[in-house]
């Protein structure tokens, strides 16, 4: 495989650090701005890779090279780009993390990764800097206190060399396991999946938004990998404003090209959107959760042209539709298999597939095992059939995830926290539709004996108390008298998300 990927051009020599080298040099004054009421910065490509370079050099001089692991958590700000290229620059392998994670996440991917570098944040919302969870780092960067401390004032000059084989980046993804999954990708994967996406983008989204956080593999991709290679300005915001967005495409002539569905349904619904928006809004990219079908159907009655894709972190773009392909196609599949992509299903239908931007594995070498067979296929966990001209559908899952937003949150993870409020006997965590994010999490419970239904205000503090990430948080919550079992009692999660989905008795 490996063979036939460099034969078809597909892998290369380039390092991620040659593809931002090149194209840093093509566009040097390229806008680079962060819409921000926290942090906002403007300026240039030229300007932020000035201070990737001198962040790169005083992590040098403190013993930073190729192989070590900087991880940041950063909203959408200038210093994750700079933390980002300064890593790539490096040699180093980077972890990007979601901001919104909470300390029980952090703490797994500081023992799971190891980093020898952590760049955090003081201040963003209700989340504040806490030295516990950083104490076992060597080097920890605060941006708002001592980010700068680490620029030395002269930049490094020249990119540490390193083999395209090897790790570039960690991302860390929710899904059917108690923690985060670390899922390994190389310079020759990040690099492929960064042509290819930059190749497949329609035209007119040259002035685009990014709202998705900078710690989601996509929004990474779309934030420091994409622009940089297409010659593109980057306009980042570090926390989703529908009125600020529709304002921004009028005044700035941004453009916004889809995502999760919660992102462009929110600019429909909102009291300030016009016929005026659309010419900014004339593609739709679907992709990061389930794309209903209805939301599909509206946007394309208002002109949009949508598309739709699929993938995951482990293998981030496994099929799309084209924005020229016909719009039955477009609105109502998940597209084609996209090129060097092989997709297999399997008798119960799951999909496998494999192909040259598919992650090399996971830090753990037991779920690599269990997720990746011999012959390299990726066990999806997702249920999907194929039509006659090869276009795929999802119909279901058989991995235990719920997608919110884009985001992956572990069944397991909530169930493990409802089991530890009082009265709960057995506790069941699914994916209940949702109009704005695809997906939501609900809470199905049996109580033991003269208990009563935990209300929503009891959830939440439990779940706040527990340290868990808030978007994570059950949203609604059922009761029932038993679960539908298997004829070995085991619980049949496909019967209580249909259960879910039909009654919606909200409590």
């Amino acid at each position: 495989m490996a063979r036939s990927y460099i034969a078809s051009g597909w892998w290369t020599e380039e390092t991620i650090a040659d593809l931002l080298t090149h194209g840093l040099r093509r566009a040097p004054e390229a806008e680079f701005r962060v819409y921000s009421a926290t942090r906002p910065w403007s300026g240039t490509f030229g300007d932020v890779e000035q201070i990737a370079r001198r962040l790169a050099a005083g992590l040098r001089r403190r013993g930073v090279g190729p192989g070590d692991v900087v991880a940041f958590q950063l909203p959408n700000w200038m210093e994750a780009a700079a933390t980002f290229w300064a890593s790539a620059f490096l040699g180093a392998v980077v972890v990007p993390v979601v901001h919104f994670y909470g300390a029980k996440e952090i703490r797994h991917i500081a023992a799971t990764a190891k980093p020898k570098v952590f760049i955090t944040f003081e201040e963003f919302g209700r989340t504040r800097y806490d030295p516990e969870l950083f104490s076992d780092i060597p080097i920890v960067g605060v941006v708002g206190r001592d980010f700068d401390d680490l620029l030395d004032a002269e930049p490094l000059t020249d990119n540490i060399e390193v083999a395209p084989t090897l790790p570039a980046v960690i991302a860390f993804t929710s899904g059917t396991t108690r923690n985060a999954k670390g899922v390994v990708h190389s310079h020759q994967t990040l690099v492929y999946e960064t042509r290819q996406l930059g190749d497949a983008y329609p035209p007119g989204l040259e002035r685009q938004l990014t709202a998705a956080p900078v710690g989601h593999f996509i929004g990474m991709l779309n934030a420091f990998l994409i622009p940089v290679l297409n010659g593109t300005p980057v306009y980042l915001t570090d926390a989703w404003n529908p009125a600020q967005t529709l304002s921004l495409m009028l005044s700035d002539g941004l453009t916004f090209g889809g995502g999760a569905p919660y992102f462009v349904i929110s600019l429909l619904d909102h009291p300030d959107f016009t016929p005026a928006h659309l010419d900014h809004m004339r593609y739709a990219g679907m992709g990061g959760s389930s794309v209903p079908a209805a939301v599909a159907r509206r946007l394309h009655d208002h002109g949009v042209t949508v598309w739709r894709s699929y993938g995951s972190t482990e293998h981030p773009s496994i099929a799309s539709t084209h924005y020229t392909a016909p719009a039955e196609k477009r609105m109502y599949t998940d597209g084609r298999p996209l090129p060097g992509v092989e997709i297999r299903l399997t008798a119960e239908g799951e999909i496998l597939s494999r192909g040259p931007d598919l992650c090399l594995g996971y830090l753990d070498d037991e779920l690599t095992r269990t997720v990746f067979d011999d012959e390299g296929w990726y066990h999806t966990g997702d249920i999907g059939t194929l039509d006659d001209e090869g276009y795929l559908s999802i119909v279901d899952r058989k991995s235990d995830i719920i997608i919110r937003g884009g985001e992956n949150i572990s069944a397991m993870e909530v169930e493990e926290v409802l089991l530890t409020m009082a009265g709960v006997a057995e506790a069941v965590a699914v994916a209940a539709p949702d109009e704005r994010f695809g997906e939501r999490t609900a809470a199905v419970l049996r109580l033991k004996p003269d208990a009563v239904l935990p209300t929503m205000d009891e959830l939440r503090e439990h779940f706040a108390n527990s340290g868990l990430a808030k978007q994570k948080w059950p949203e609604e919550v059922h009761q029932v008298d038993d679960f539908p079992r298997t004829p070995s009692s085991k619980i049949q999660k496909v019967l209580v998300r249909k259960m879910v989905a039909e009654t919606r008795n909200i409590s």
